[in-house]
């Protein structure tokens, strides 16, 4: 009867119902690949468009100098100054780039603080007491 009843409303609803078996995630689970490799490889080809982005900067801030130094135009200058400003974010995504890298190592190795924290349980006249104790007595 239920059987019956389920199709019903799958029918009524237009519901696609999933067969997967009792342990379909568990077996998915094993078929996902290892993403390390591809965050190496990822990381490698940044790294090189970036060097390479940056090679290519420094030579068009070259030549704009040149050109604002010929021409002695202000808008030359200032397209000058601004591939500068290109190349140096360039830079600063490169050390970006390594601090990301080094913080996904680090998530990798897992905590390296580990932190205890001591309650004490009892009155405060056993408090003073436990406090006299460590002092040596001294008030």
């Amino acid at each position: 009867m239920e059987d019956k009843l389920e199709k019903n409303m799958e029918n009524i609803l237009n519901l696609d119902v999933s067969e997967t078996p009792e342990n379909g995630c568990t077996t998915r689970k094993s078929n996902l690949k290892d993403v390390t490799e591809d965050r190496e490889k990822d990381y490698e080809y940044t790294r090189a468009e970036l060097y390479r982005l940056i090679d290519q900067g420094q030579e068009a801030v070259q030549g704009a100098l040149e050109v604002a130094q010929e021409s002695g135009h202000p808008r030359a200058f200032e397209v000058a100054t601004n591939a500068m400003k290109q190349v140096a974010d360039m830079t600063d995504k490169l050390m970006d780039l390594q601090k990301k890298v080094a913080d996904l190592d680090e998530e990798k190795k897992g905590p390296t603080k580990v932190t205890n924290n001591a309650m004490f349980v009892g009155s405060t006249t056993e408090l003073q007491k436990m406090l006299k104790q460590m002092g040596g007595g001294k008030r």
